[in-house]
This record gives C-alpha cells, sequence and structure tokens, in this order.
C-alpha cells in the first residue's frame, strides 16, 4: 500500500513520476526490441536454411577420381541408407544465358525428370509459372529472377552458351551453343538462387556439356539434415567406392556461423536498451528516497523496521520492472506474429520496399518466434530492474529517523 501511493505521482512529485514513467516506457521497449529482433533472426535463419537446403543436396558424394562410375547403381545405394530421402546423379555447370538482347550468367544443373519432381525447390517453390511435368518433355526450368532480368515466360526460347565446344571434323568448336524451350519457371524466394538457376534434363546436359554417361555428382537428400554427421559414415559405407563427401554444413558454415555470431552481438546490444532503463528506475527511486525522507522518519518512530523501509521501495522499483516487462512482452509477441501485415502497412505508408530482397536475399521479413528466447528476456529484464532497485532500497533503509525529522 505504501509503495503503491508512493509511485501515484503528486503536484509537486512530478519530476519523480516523469523518470519512472521514462524508466517503465524503456524497459517496455528494450523488452519488446529483444523479442522482435530474435524473432527476425531466428526467421532469417530458419528461412534461410530451409530455402538452401530445399535447393542444394545435403550431402554431395563427390568423384576422387575422374568420375564415379556406374552412378545409378551408387545413387540406389546410397538411398538405402536409413534417413536418407534422395539420391539422384546431377551435372552442374556454369554457362552464359542470352535472351531478348539481354545476357545473364547462369548455373545450369541436370537432372532427370523423375528426380526433379522429388526436389522441393522445384515441386514446393514459392510461386511457379507453368506445369513441372513438362520440365524434360517441353523443356527446361529457370528461375523467376532469370525470367525477370531476360523479360521470358513459359514457352520463350533460351539460348545457353557454354565455352566447352564441340569436337567437329575441323577441330574442336570454340562454344556450344543451343536453344531450349522454357517449360517452367519457378520462385523459391531466394533472390540469389532466383537470379541464378536453370534445371535441365539429365540427358540434354550430358549432350550439352560432353559429358554422356558421366555425372558430375550425387546429391543426397536427409531426413533430419541438423544430423548428417551420423549419416555420413553409413553413406561412405553404401557406395562402396573411394568418394568424397561434401555436407551442406561444410558448403554453408561461413553463412551458419555469421549468423550465430550476429545474433550474439544483437542480443548483447539491444540487452543494453533494458540496462539503460535499469539505471533509470536507480535515480528515480533515489529522488523519491530523498524526497520522502520525512515520512522515511515517522515510519521508523512508528516501529517499521529497516528491512520494512527496504521492502517498501523494493517494491516501488520492481514494480516498474515488472509492469514494464509485462508491456514488453506483449507488444514484442504482437510485432513478431503479425510482422507480414505490418511490413505491408509500412510499405503502403512509404510508398515503397522496406525489404530489398537483392540485399537480403529472402523476398520478405522471416519471424519466428522461440517461447525460450521470450523467457531469457523478461529474465534478463526483471533481473536487472531488480538489481537496480537494491542500492535505493537499501540506502532508505540505513536513513537515521532523527536525522530525517531534524528540521521538521
Amino acid at each position: 500500500m505504501i509503495a503503491g501511493r508512493y509511485l501515484r505521482a503528486r503536484r509537486k512529485e512530478r519530476a519523480i513520476s516523469a523518470i519512472t514513467g521514462f524508466s517503465l516506457v524503456g524497459i517496455m521497449l528494450g523488452v519488446a526490441t529483444l523479442i522482435i529482433v530474435m524473432s527476425v533472426m531466428n526467421g532469417f535463419r530458419f528461412e534461410l536454411v530451409n530455402r538452401i537446403l530445399g535447393t542444394n543436396g545435403h550431402v554431395l558424394i563427390l568423384p576422387q577420381a575422374v568420375d564415379l562410375g556406374d552412378y545409378e547403381a551408387m545413387a540406389a545405394r546410397a538411398a538405402t541408407v536409413p534417413g536418407v530421402t534422395r539420391a539422384a546423379p546431377i551435372i552442374e555447370d556454369r554457362v552464359m544465358a542470352t535472351a531478348r538482347g539481354g545476357r545473364s550468367f547462369i548455373l545450369v544443373r541436370g537432372v532427370s525428370p523423375k528426380d526433379a519432381a522429388t526436389l522441393s525447390a522445384l515441386a514446393e517453390p514459392e510461386e511457379a509459372q507453368g506445369d513441372l511435368a513438362d520440365f524434360g518433355k517441353v523443356g527446361i526450368a529457370i528461375g523467376a529472377g532469370i525470367a525477370d532480368e531476360l523479360n521470358l515466360r513459359v514457352g520463350d526460347s533460351l539460348k545457353l552458351v557454354s565455352p566447352k565446344g564441340l569436337r567437329t571434323v575441323l577441330g574442336p568448336a570454340p562454344v556450344t551453343v543451343r536453344s531450349f524451350s522454357i517449360a517452367y519457371i519457378f520462385k523459391i524466394g531466394m533472390s540469389e538462387y532466383d537470379k541464378l538457376l536453370v534445371y535441365m534434363p539429365l540427358d540434354e546436359a550430358q549432350k550439352f556439356f560432353l559429358k554422356q554417361g558421366r555425372v558430375d555428382m550425387i546429391e543426397v537428400m536427409v531426413d533430419r539434415p541438423d544430423l548428417i554427421e551420423e549419416i555420413v559414415p553409413g553413406l561412405r559405407a553404401a557406395v562402396e567406392t573411394p568418394v568424397r563427401l561434401w555436407t551442406w554444413k561444410d558448403q554453408n558454415g561461413g553463412y551458419l556461423k555469421a549468423l550465430r555470431t550476429e545474433r550474439v552481438v544483437m542480443f548483447l546490444i539491444l540487452s543494453l536498451i533494458i540496462l539503460v532503463a535499469a539505471l533509470n528506475i536507480i535515480s528515480g527511486l533515489i529522488m523519491l528516497v530523498k524526497d520522502k525522507g520525512r515520512d522515511i522518519g515517522i515510519l521508523r518512530t512508528l516501529g517499521l523496521t529497516r528491512g520494512a523501509i527496504m521492502r517498501v521501495f523494493f517494491i516501488c522499483g520492481a514494480s516498474i520492472g515488472v509492469i514494464g516487462t509485462i508491456l514488453g512482452v506483449a507488444l514484442g509477441v504482437l510485432f513478431s506474429l503479425n510482422i507480414k501485415a505490418i511490413q505491408g502497412v509500412v510499405e503502403a505508408v512509404v510508398g515503397g520496399s522496406v525489404w530489398d530482397p537483392s540485399v537480403r536475399f529472402l523476398t520478405e521479413i522471416p519471424a519466428q518466434m522461440h517461447w525460450s528466447d521470450v523467457g531469457v528476456t523478461v529474465a534478463i529484464a526483471l533481473c536487472l530492474a531488480f538489481i537496480a532497485t537494491l542500492y535505493p532500497a537499501w540506502r532508505a533503509a540505513r536513513m537515521n529517523p532523527v536525522e530525517a525529522l531534524r528540521y521538521e
């Protein structure tokens, strides 16, 4: 009751009330910002890893010698390993694509139509034009970024130029040039891949790249990519041939380490906002203790112990921390769960995009809230608020009632 009366502002205590309000708002904004940023970081990592895993193999079986030999039998053996969901021979090479006077350097992947239907990047894209069933029958599949850059639609032709030329009776040709009909346009939602990838039927890729009867690698997908290290030994034993196994973690380790480091740094930096708000609690309570010196002296003479006085001012500071934390959690959770709608409103107001996919890889702001992050944020906010109240409360408890009432 006493703490509640002290927190309610009177006319002569407006300055103390203002500091209290700023402290509460500071903790609220600090907690909300920390929850929102952690949710976006979690969502960014989840979406980035999912798009990478949906496009690239979780393990690549690469030759140690000239080629993989009987790649079909090797892929069949790899598919029998527990945990493996897909094993597909592929050819991969970079070429130049030209159409309508424009040009783009792309990555061509040769894959059989049967295996293409099991690839999530093609079978379950963010957006698609055409029918995947036409892949191999009618033509090739290209990323939406390439289609936009070269102004292409389903049914148009795309000319591919490879530096590896055909051998003719007059000698090797400097380049190989062929036109392919576009049967399918896919949008993964990761701009780096949408502007780069073109899928071609495996037999056509073998002819185009002069690799008849050969493939570059076998692409293996597993049901639990995070535990890929447990599946690698079984794969090595199943292929029965000396090969190199290159996992998705080996290939994208830099991305994952950078995201992990950025997440930790952002957490530490944003925690400073809560710390600053907690320091405001200290200054506000110290001013409150000075202002209530006469009241403390009277309460002590009436029999209140030092512990009781300390509890009064501890409750004052803790109330600010608890209320600010609750409001911050509500704001942060609400923002994180509705971030796409908020993005749409902001873009409508400013009349432009607030999320450039060419810079941030993904086409929209991702958010994935983990309650463990919310719990850690709440714990930090409450601990800092409680610690901040200890010194002013201790100072109030140590006040001598005789000194407090000397001039009264």
